[in-house]
């Protein structure tokens, strides 16, 4: 049922329990489970007395947990190790500023103040709460200091005063102690102290958790130093005193105990300290704000601006001073790049210096200039705190550099455009802008881009501006008025009582662009005035063309260096096998791509295997998920860039021309050419850069232990290098020739170039030099990324470049070649293919993390190590996470000679280690194989040879055999006798009680409703395999998943028409069915494409699932190939048959925790009975963002293992990227936990399962669900082939080929005993542990202990050991409720109730229970309209009512008209997931996602007749519009933001004007844009045809040709289709701009464009036809038939009514 707000309000208000916070629910998290019946929860829905004594009693829930896995002797916990950012907490917010300088008087008004309050709380929904359901997760408001309010701290000596708003600890005691250090600081540094002010507060008004840790708030004055008399017109020297003075307090207030500790309750900080702006926050929500800090209340608190934030994170615990504003910046977003920008932060600190005496005058003007242009503070950390720090968020981390750039001589402006630069290459807005790029290849010289998704908010005193991430992705809009008041916002609307009418201008930040006021003067200056500005202060262009070197790409050599024996030798001593050539090479160098493959990762995880393994297989890439989208390298590699330098940086807090003294590389991946080019910059004449080149080979006898020897050796000579003025250090591992390579061994490059460049940063010297490494031991593009990643600045992969030329001359290949096999090329050509095949595995390793940029990845180190030891991270990977120990530097060193072949001859072959496909007997062990398929098929009766192409109609039960339990046990047994693979080999059972019969424990029928089926798409799998899985799971009581790409709308219904062979004339394909079966599956998927999601697949799952991650390539979106592309999966996915179909990454309309929420939102707004889930991978870090997942309300949260996937991915993916299950699964369990959230969602694993012993172990570990994916697919016939993504299946389970589809021998009865005997496994080890209910298992994990016989049977190191990450699993031996649902939400059994939306779909329960709606629905017909009112918190409006409708008519929609006129500013998702006969019309203007999914009728949205703006130069609707739509007319009049119809398969869509990547991923329909656009115009547009205005004449510059092809509007057809749909566009919006257009039609139309694919080459209104053919102009006619004019035709009456109306 549906649960309306006030009902919430009416029920709680009932519970005298939180009588004082009815007034402050939360606004939007509001939302409450309720059963899947009619009957709301029994008992009183409140937030219970428990829980709010529970947070009111405990600080960190993880401290009173014991641990269920107890820890050996010496160590310690390392489940959350890591970087809090990452492992602890992030977040996500609204922000936005308003500024008005010329209302009011000197400072200002309250108006404004004001104004930013009301905006704060209509943007609440953004925001989250704490454990408590109350006390929000952060809010804030930063202003001008209001004079007034202090005047008796002002005085005519002291006008302006300095203050500082400090939080102070409770205790009284403590208290005073902290102030007295403070004043002592002050007085110490010429700071005369005017006094402390306590800042009045009402404490009653917070939530319990906030009231806990809220801390007594003061403020505190101070006067300029007398020295600093000269300084009131900038207030620069007073502001520096303040900021330096602020840090030196912390030192002091450390040394002397009084300092803020991670853990402590009592904690000081600063929230600001200066003369011009002032922050008020806490851990409230928005609306608490005022009534907290009563002085926002007062008249007297004036103000010229105010920025506003209010924040969401993952945690529930979160801390006062995280909430935001910072002391400068807002920041709505995470910087993905974090860990390597503190890094070179840190190494910068590192590098500078200054004398002691001069550190510590902090008051003298030009002394205290030095100190903050040099900023050091590594060497001297008794003179001023850290600038940086990772127990800081990445907010506070950005905030603390950003600062210190304003108080050195960068504007505010200035300082963040280098922070956080646009993409400037090739951006068609800058061509008339030389000295805005000139700035920006300046400063990326020097500094790494704080990279990340990001829209920030900053001021300091002088300015106050907004700029956007280089790739758009957090919304921006703004608005100025009459008066000169500019309002900003992450959402529009926010200011409620604003008038279009005085509205001039409205408008929106487009990727990396940039607003500013100057807070002086008042003047507005857009992106290009103010950068344009901030750029031509210095010469850039002039530095640049003097000091900078380029290395462009050079032609590679042909020569060869070893001969083919020298060169196999050399390859088996660095770790190559046969696989990387056959494959990887092969790929790589003749077509320029990385393999592709399939069926996951199945072979043991690097520590475990008894196979030698390089380094690099021990880093698993870490990825983008929830809290930061990736990007996408293949459509949007605009963005992007792998450019480098090499040299020595200069001091970013100082601008100088020696700044552009740099060696600038095209690429990172290094020729020979390329590297003589660089050694050619040693000559004095050409630039004088000193090189060094230092060998990392060792002696072959120094043994094992001799590699730290070696390692200490190359890092000492590296420090003299440096030291000696050396700017390009070469590490090599090179050797001469055979008798170098028999008598050495070397260094393993990764190990190599970390322990350098780590020495070097803690020498001082990292930012003097630059390193390549010139290395044998590196082809696969994750080698490459590990390289960069701890510090290479570039690579020459010699020895790949080698083995490019030995295959390419290699009579296999010319062959190949030959026979058309292969694609012929030079030997030039397919090293130029290898190199472009590593830069774009680069660009998509980068783009999996969001990160843009290679600089900004070099050293960051973003990477999880999974069986390395202590000394290995310590030597050579300091700060990366390795929680279950591993291989020492010895062992390593050992492991690297295991690879060296016995000896170098013509006929010698390298090794087939087997890594990738399964070696029979010799090669590396695969979990899944042909041998293990054959044992399972014979226990479950399946016979492959008994298919419809053969006899199946002929045999008994359609050939299915009787189960047999004797071959289940060999089954069984091959898996438990196998070498190690995973982590959970090594642990094992111990159990705390008796064993019982097996007669007393719970039914298989039971255990199996906890069985699902991994979300395996139809397309990868054929019709067959998928729809027999879906029965199978169905007849057990199982969630089957429909993975990506939709279903048939025909399995919807129950099967009712089997006949006695167990046939269906439905579905003719499947054999063995039932009556009553059901081929629907539970869940489905809502993935990055969308594909197949319509309002009818919506409405009929049981549950919906987001694709956030998956298995095979988490960060990366799914592929089909061309080949499995057939007619009837492109009908089903609305895109064109034969033609490969590629998902976008997750980060269209999922580019947040706060978006996922509202596609959360979105989906229980459409179908409010069917529970959401989240599907993400594990990493380190799931566990905050499950944290996340559970605030954003998802009912279910899926933790699938890196090692998943059965579908097509690159072969990289599968192998590097996420981490084994049971990691991830307990870290997520934990963190719910700790975070009081377990209660709220439902845990499901997958990934790898196979048995019995799996289930119970992620059971132990607290998954109540479990997902089978290729075991499934093996019980019904698959034979392990590994073609999956060739579409060539033997067996049809994973072909769309009729004649292998015929082959596809598998029924439903095969999986069911399958499952059977998994169920039974179960319970056999139940009745072992002395367990008869089967949910008694679940978390616990001291059930489980680490396995001293397996862990002996580890063959490379005696260093594993799981007690360190286990014991992180707190201990619910005796807690069970989280077994539960909660008890303000009924405490019913989770699996059976679902969350309902809040507040946020009021609007929509409205329009659904409106009688006239109602009538309409139900008579089918005829004309209805209805009118109501919106605002920015009404989200997912329609929605509801459009599941409404899908329910009752499916698809096809209504018959009849339901027109609905809505006015005002509506909330995100407006309209989504519309279909046939409902016609929208908003009067205002709308935020992100409009449209999204729309499935048919009509959206219009168009200004308030009298808005004081042009309509076609503002924007009117947001970002991501129309995303996912597969049919409907939509008319905007305005403009759009960025990615406009991204995924368009069907609508027809007319706006004024979008920004970045219009018709992204577009298969269908038509876009009609009438003013300009942003680049990357077409990206990966496979269907459809657009239409773009060209006022500028600047069009073509704007389209992204890799697909798409531009003409001019040249055909009958084309131009009649374009010309109605402007008419009809003025029709229904009345646009000016289609008007003038219109009336000038002969001369207006030779300015469009038409864009078109391939696929659409030969449509009529591209090429000319034959007059009769049909043109469609509309998705719908009013009469819901398609709507078609024929070609060469004017209108007829009866058209212009249809078509127009």
């Amino acid at each position: 049922m549906r649960l309306n707000s006030a009902a919430v309000v009416a029920v709680l208000a009932a519970s005298s329990a939180i009588d004082a916070y009815v007034h402050q629910l939360p606004r939007d998290f509001l939302t409450r489970r309720t059963a899947r019946s009619s009957q709301l929860p029994s008992g009183p829905l409140s937030f219970g007395v428990e829980k709010k004594d529970r947070w009111q009693n405990m600080k960190d829930l993880s401290t009173a947990l014991s641990m269920a896995f107890p820890l050996k002797e010496g160590e310690v916990s390392n489940m959350f190790e890591g970087p809090r950012p990452l492992v602890k907490e992030r977040d996500a917010c609204g922000v936005g500023f308003i500024a008005n300088t010329s209302s009011g008087e000197e400072f200002g008004t309250h108006k404004v103040l004001k104004e930013g309050l009301a905006a704060l709380d209509c943007m609440e929904h953004r925001g989250a709460c704490g454990g408590d359901g109350v006390s929000g997760d952060g809010a804030g408001i930063m202003t001008q200091i209001p004079w007034k309010l202090f005047s008796e701290y002002r005085s005519e000596s002291c006008p302006q005063p300095g203050v500082g708003m400090v939080f102070l600890p409770q205790n009284e005691e403590r208290r005073n102690a902290v102030k007295k250090v403070i004043e002592e600081v002050c007085e110490k540094n010429e700071l005369k102290f005017l006094g402390w002010r306590e800042v009045p507060v009402d404490a009653d008004s917070l939530g319990p958790m906030a009231k806990a840790a809220v801390p007594s708030m003061w403020q505190m004055f101070v006067k300029a130093p007398e020295r600093l008399n000269d300084d009131e017109e900038t207030r620069d020297g007073f502001e520096r005193t303040l900021y330096l003075v602020r840090r030196r307090i912390a030192v002091e207030l450390h040394d002397a105990g009084l300092g803020w500790e991670d853990n402590n309750d009592d904690e000081v900080y600063f929230a600001s300290f200066s003369s011009q702006t002032i922050v008020y926050k806490g851990m409230v929500q928005g609306c608490v704000l005022p009534q907290f800090y009563k002085d926002l209340q007062n008249p007297d608190y004036t103000t010229k601006f105010v920025i506003y934030h209010r924040r969401f994170s993952t945690n529930t615990n979160p801390r006062w001073p995280l909430a935001q504003p910072m002391r400068v910046v807002g920041h709505n977003g995470e910087i993905n790049t974090l860990i390597g920008n503190v890094n070179w932060v840190k190494a910068r600190e590192k590098s500078k210096t200054l004398p002691a005496e001069k550190l510590n005058d902090l008051v003298d003007a030009e002394n205290t200039d030095n100190i903050v242009m040099l900023c050091n503070t590594q060497d001297v950390p008794n003179v001023l705190e850290p600038l940086v720090d990772l127990n800081r968020s990445d907010s506070a981390n950005l905030d603390a550099v950003f600062e210190l750039m304003t108080k050195s001589r960068h504007r505010a402006p200035c300082a963040l455009m280098s922070l956080v630069p646009t993409a400037y290459e090739n951006e068609p807005s800058l061509r008339d802008n030389p000295e805005i790029v000139d700035f920006y290849k300046f400063h990326g010289g020097l500094l790494e881009a704080w990279d990340g998704p990001a829209l920030l908010v900053f001021s300091d005193g002088k300015s106050i501006g907004a700029s956007l991430d280089r790739n758009g992705l957090r919304p921006a809009r703004y608005s100025i008025t009459k008066d000169g008041t500019v309002y900003m916002m992450s959402e529009t609307g926010v200011i409620l009582d604003l008038d279009e009418a005085d509205i001039v201008q409205k408008g929106r930040l487009g990727p990396g662009q940039m607003i500013n006021v100057d807070l002086k003067s008042g003047e507005f200056k857009d992106n290009i005035k103010i950068k344009s500005e901030i750029a031509s202060r210095h010469p850039y262009g002039e530095w640049l063309a003097k000091g900078r070197k380029d290395v462009d790409k050079l032609a590679f050599s042909e020569e060869r260096l070893y001969d083919d024996a020298t060169a196999t030798f050399a390859q088996g001593t660095f770790g190559w096998g046969l696989e990387d050539i056959g494959m990887q090479i092969q790929d790589m160098a003749g077509s320029g791509k990385e393999t592709t493959y399939s069926m996951g990762d199945d072979a043991p995880i690097a520590v475990l295997s008894e196979r030698p393994h390089t380094p690099y297989n021990y880093l698993k890439q870490r990825f983008a998920q929830v809290t930061n989208p990736p990007i996408d390298p293949l459509r949007e590699g605009v963005v992007m860039s792998v450019a480098m330098t090499l040299g020595k940086k200069e001091s970013i807090y100082q601008v100088s021309e020696k700044g552009a003294r740099l060696i600038h590389l095209k690429s990172p991946v290094l020729n020979d050419a390329e590297m003589e080019r660089i050694a050619s910059f040693a000559e004095p004449e050409n630039g004088a850069f000193k090189q060094s080149t230092i060998s990392t080979r060792y002696a072959l006898a120094d043994g094992p232990e001799g590699i730290k020897k070696a390692i200490d050796a190359i890092c000492d000579k590296a420090v003299e290098d440096v030291r000696n003025g050396v700017e390009v250090v070469i590490l090599s591992d090179k050797a001469a020739g055979q008798s170098e390579f028999e008598e050495s061994t070397y260094i393993p490059p990764l190990v190599a170039v970390g322990a350098v460049h780590h020495r070097l940063i803690e020498e001082g010297l990292r930012m003097d030099t630059g390193i390549v490494m010139e290395t044998g031991s590196a082809w696969s593009t994750h080698h490459f990324a590990c390289l960069i990643g701890y510090g290479a600045n570039a690579v020459h992969p010699y020895l790949a470049l080698e083995t490019v030329k030995q295959w390419h001359g290699s009579s296999r290949t010319q062959s190949m070649m030959k026979a058309g096999k292969l694609k012929e090329t030079t030997l030039d050509e397919a090293q130029q293919n290898y190199r472009v095949a590593v830069e774009n595995g680069l660009l998509k390793i980068l783009s999996k993390m969001g990160i843009s940029l290679l600089s900004s990845y070099q050293g960051a180190q973003i990477f999880e190590a999974i069986g390395l030891g202590e000394d290995v991270i310590n030597t050579s990977l300091k700060g990366t996470t390795s929680r279950v120990g591993g291989v020492s530097l010895a062992d390593i060193a050992s492991e690297t000679v295991m690879m060296r072949p016995e000896s170098a001859s013509e006929k010698a072959k390298l090794t087939n280690y087997g890594y990738y496909k399964p070696v029979p007997k010799l090669g590396e062990y695969h979990a899944n194989s042909s041998d293990l398929a054959k044992l399972l098929h014979d226990a479950i009766g399946l016979d492959k040879t008994v298919s419809a192409a053969t006899n199946r109609d002929e045999v008994e039960n359609d050939g299915v055999k009787p189960k047999s339990v004797a071959n289940y046990e060999i089954f069984k047994k091959s898996l438990e006798s196998a070498p190690l693979a995973n982590i959970r080999d090594l642990l094992d059972f111990e159990s705390d009680r008796e064993s019982i019969p097996i007669e007393e424990v719970e039914p298989v029928s039971e255990i199996m409703k906890r069985f699902c089926t991994g979300a395996m798409s139809l397309g990868a799998l054929s019709r067959e395999a998928h729809e027999t899985l879906a029965i199978a799971v169905n007849r057990v009581g199982g969630k089957s998943n429909s993975g990506e790409g939709g279903e048939d709308v025909i399995r919807g219904k129950d099967i009712t028409d089997v006949d006695e062979k167990g046939r269906s004339p439905t579905f003719p394909h499947l054999a063995g069915l039932k009556n009553g079966d059901s081929a629907n599956s539970y869940i489905h998927q809502v993935a990055s494409g969308r594909f197949g999601v319509t309002p009818e697949f919506l409405v009929t799952a049981k549950q919906v699932e987001i694709k956030m991650a998956q298995g095979a390539k988490p960060g990366e979106g799914g592929q089909l190939p061309g080949p499995k592309v057939s007619d009837y999966i492109a009908t089903l996915r609305a895109s064109k048959p034969g033609v490969t179909l590629i998902s976008p990454p997750p980060h269209h309309d999922i580019y947040s925790i706060e978006d996922l929420a509202q596609l959360i939102h979105d989906l229980h707004a459409v179908n409010e009975k069917a529970g959401v889930s989240v599907k993400l991978v594990s990493s380190i870090g799931i566990g905050t963002v499950a944290c996340g997942v559970a605030k954003a309300n998802a009912d279910v949260i899926q933790i699938s293992g890196g090692d998943g996937g059965t579908g097509a991915s690159p072969l990289s993916s599968i192998k590097h990227a996420g981490c084994p299950w049971e990691l991830g699964l307990s870290e997520a369990h934990s963190a719910l936990m700790n975070n009081g959230l377990r209660d709220r969602v439902t845990l499901r694993v997958d990934g790898g399962i196979r048995t019995g012993r799996d289930i119970a172990i992620a059971a132990m570990m607290g998954a109540e669900e479990y997902g089978f994916g290729t075991i499934a697919m093996i019980a019904e016939g698959c034979v392990m082939a590994r073609v999956c993504h060739l579409n060539t299946c033997p067996v049809g389970v994973t072909s769309q080929k009729e004649e292998l589809r015929k082959k596809f021998p598998g029924t439903p009865e095969h999986v069911v005993n399958f499952f059977l005997f998994v169920a039974e496994e179960v319970r056999e080890l139940m009745a072992h542990l002395g367990y008869s209910k089967f949910e008694d298992l679940i978390g616990r994990a001291d059930l489980l202990k680490e396995s001293d016989e397996q862990l002996a049977r580890v063959a490379k190191t005696k260093g594993v050991s799981l007690t360190g990450f286990f014991s992180g699993i707190p201990d619910s031996k005796e807690d069970r409720a989280f077994l539960r649902a909660t008890p303000e939400e009924g405490g019913g059994v989770k699996t059976e109730t679902v969350h309902v939306n809040g507040f946020s779909s009021d609007l929509d329960r409205e329009m659904c229970n409106h009688p006239d709606v109602k009538t309409a629905i139900e008579r089918n017909s005829g004309e209805t309209a209805v009118s109501f009112n919106i605002k920015n918190t009404d989200r997912s409006a329609c929605a509801m009512l459009a599941g409404d409708i899908a329910r009752k008519y499916g698809n096809k929609g209504l018959d009849g008209n339901l027109n609905i006129n809505i006015f005002g500013s509506a909330g995100q998702s407006f309209g989504a997931f519309v279909l046939p006969g409902l016609k929208v019309r908003l009067t205002g203007e709308a935020n992100d996602y409009v449209g999204k999914g729309m499935h048919g009728g009509e959206i219009v949205v168009l200004p308030e007749a009298d808005a004081g703006f042009v309509a076609s130069e503002s924007s009117i609707v947001g970002n991501a519009c129309l995303y996912g739509a597969t049919g409907g007319d939509f008319h905007a009049n305005g403009r759009a933001g960025e990615r406009f119809c991204v995924r368009n398969s069907g609508a027809y869509a007319v706006c004024e004007g979008t920004g970045d990547h219009c018709c992204e991923y577009m298969t269908g329909g038509v876009v009609v844009a009438l003013g300009t656009v942003g680049r990357n115009v077409g990206a990966g547009m496979t269907g459809g045809i657009g239409y773009f205005y060209d006022e500028d004449g600047r069009f073509e510059e704007r389209v992204n040709g890799e697909i798409v092809k531009i003409q001019r509007v040249s055909t009958p057809a084309g131009e009649l289709q374009l010309k109605n749909m402007i008419e009809r566009h003025f029709e229904k919006t009345g646009s000016e701009k289609a008007e003038a257009i219109l009336d000038n039609w002969s001369e207006e139309v030779g300015k469009f464009w038409q864009v078109y694919p391939p696929s659409e080459a030969q449509s009529a209104v591209v090429t000319d036809s034959i007059v009769g053919e049909q043109v469609k102009v509309s998705a719908r006619a009013p009469s819901q038939d398609l709507c078609y004019l024929p070609v060469g035709a004017d209108l007829n009456a009866d058209q212009t009514t249809r078509c127009a109306d």
